[in-house]
């Protein structure tokens, strides 16, 4: 077993990841937007963290005493800095509300037990005194996850899980790997780096997010085409409940009944708390490749994304398409794209990890289906590029909002037959809510049977941006329902799909996850409000 490593730094408090790395907006960017899309710098500045409005902290100093005596006295914090770093997630209206200085979800204290019985026993802790938890990984969370409704209970304490943070054991002969859910990726990967492996796991969120987030909001990376989704990789968990605790997965595959697994893939921590997982891992790739390929439309790009995905052999370990717009915007130079056919088109991003052979024979089969669909070869500088810059989005959008500007991004999949319908219905639902938005869309997730839509929406602010995007996503949500996509593919459901997420799974399907947590958790302590009906 790993030594502990030291917990890693926080996120920046208003914005995203590190400060020093904020990204500046080019005065000729700036200049786009406003003669594009009538972007004026918001009407007052952003909050200082002294400027933030903190509630009064409602948990009886019995309780703070009693969770004390479980994790220690200075791993129970209530200070100001650990309760604001600890309020809502990352999406644009959670941002919005920091920058106003709004901490009204802050939690009354932060916890941060250090082993599996800490958890457990600050789980009937907070059951016996009726405290709603909410646990708390790298803070990621786009869509509310991390805001538990207060009513009913004595208080709301974030369960911060930093510093469960260790490689546990490795099973060379399994491909197996025991760590536990605090580690954020790259501490991950490092750890599992020295044994020469790797998740292959890579969302735009790699930099903060968790493991133990990893599998409760079934996240999906980047390399999701050669790798899998994380909850493909996950092959047992133990679990902290407020009735006991759960050790599931003794086996690759298993007839004995339903695969409880699948309860808490996905729960958000509604149902219990991740204290461990057992992940399949792989050997670490020797050749990483990128390139580029341009086709003349979406739907195109699309067909080509398909056949590939659903020829025999391993697909491409990255797959990335992005629509006209997407393209024309940012991930490509337009005259790269213009020489290789006269117009700007659709840019596609594919990647090949592993043995040089390996790397060298899937290159080719892809090459002559992208070829034979239409696709012009653009060498490795678009995929390159992509693969540098990956990670640094939400760093723009911190600077698209400093500017005036409202940027948010909203994720749905669907069958292959059903892409371009529900391409459209998502686009006209955000035209007709927001007027004449900057649209871009792009295909990052691909099966044989269907794939992803990832789109991200700029807009100028209005005097109520948190209304305005609100109307958005509500309009985008039943877009989503209406043309049969499901309500996120991988950001989860939190407290802004819940409604869509209802309509998805029926009354009966609301019912049984109802079950579930009054089974798993009677006193309703995890994360209230998130996830269920």
């Amino acid at each position: 077993m790993e030594t502990p490593l030291t917990p890693a730094e926080p996120m920046l408090w208003s914005g995203w990841g590190d400060p020093a790395k904020a990204a500046e907006l080019p005065a000729p960017v700036r200049d786009l937007l406003t003669e594009l899309l009538g972007v004026r710098p918001p009407a007052r500045p952003a909050a200082t963290f002294g400027e933030v409005r903190l509630p009064p902290a409602t948990l009886p100093p019995p309780v703070l005493a009693a969770l004390a005596a479980v994790v220690g006295d200075e791993h129970v914090r209530s200070d100001d800095d650990a309760r604001i770093r600890h309020t809502r997630g990352k999406s644009t209206p959670d941002l919005l509300l920091m920058r106003a200085g709004d901490a009204s979800d802050a939690p009354d204290a932060v916890v941060l037990p250090g082993s599996h019985d800490e958890v457990a026993a600050v789980l009937r802790l907070c059951s016996e005194h009726r405290v709603a938890v909410v646990p708390f990984g790298g803070g990621t969370s786009v869509v509310g996850g991390l805001v538990a409704a207060r009513r009913g209970f004595t208080g709301v304490i974030a369960l911060d899980l930093g510093r469960l943070n260790r490689l546990i054991a490795v099973d060379p002969v399994s491909m197996l790997a025991e760590l536990e859910p605090g580690l954020r990726a790259p501490q991950a990967e490092q750890l599992l780096a020295g044994h020469g492996l790797t998740l292959g796991h890579f969302p735009q969120s790699y930099e903060y997010a968790t493991l133990g987030g990893f599998a409760a909001s079934r996240s999906s990376g980047q390399a999701s085409a050669g790798y899998g989704r994380f909850d493909d990789m996950v092959a047992g968990l133990t679990v902290a409940t407020p009735r006991g605790t759960l050790e599931i997965g003794r086996a690759p595959r298993s007839a004995a009944g339903p695969d409880l697994r699948q309860v808490f893939l996905g729960s958000e921590g509604a149902f219990g708390v991740i204290t461990s997982l057992r992940l399949r891992v792989r050997r670490a790739p020797a050749v990483r490749t990128y390139e580029g390929w341009r086709f003349a439309t979406f739907a195109e790009g699309t067909a080509a994304l398909r056949r590939l995905a659903q020829q025999e052999g391993r697909p491409p370990t990255v797959l990335r398409l992005s629509d006209e717009t997407e393209t024309m915007v940012g991930l490509a130079k337009p005259t790269e794209l213009g020489a290789a056919g006269g117009d700007s088109g659709c840019l596609l991003v594919a990647g090949f990890e592993g043995s040089p052979g390996d790397v060298a024979h899937r290159r080719e089969l892809a090459a002559a289906v992208l070829a034979e669909a239409g696709g012009v070869h653009l060498g490795p500088e678009p995929g390159e590029k992509w693969a540098q810059g990956r990670f640094s989005a939400p760093y723009l959008r911190d600077a698209l909002l400093a500017a005036g500007a409202t940027v948010e991004t909203l994720e749905t999949a669907c069958f292959w037959s059903n892409l371009p319908r529900l391409y459209d219905a998502v686009r006209l639902a955000l035209l007709g809510a927001l007027g004449a938005p900057l649209i871009m869309c792009h295909v990052s997730h691909v099966y044989a049977t269907g794939a992803s839509l990832y789109f991200t929406v700029v807009t100028a602010q209005t005097a109520d941006p948190l209304g305005q995007w609100a109307a958005a996503k509500r309009a985008a949500n039943e877009a989503i329902v209406r043309a049969g996509g499901t309500i996120s593919h991988h950001h989860g459901v939190g407290r802004d799909h819940r409604e869509a997420y209802a309509a998805e799974i029926g009354d009966l399907g609301g019912e049984i996850l109802r079950g579930i947590k009054e089974r798993l958790d009677p006193a309703g302590i995890l994360n209230p409000g998130v996830l269920i009906p």
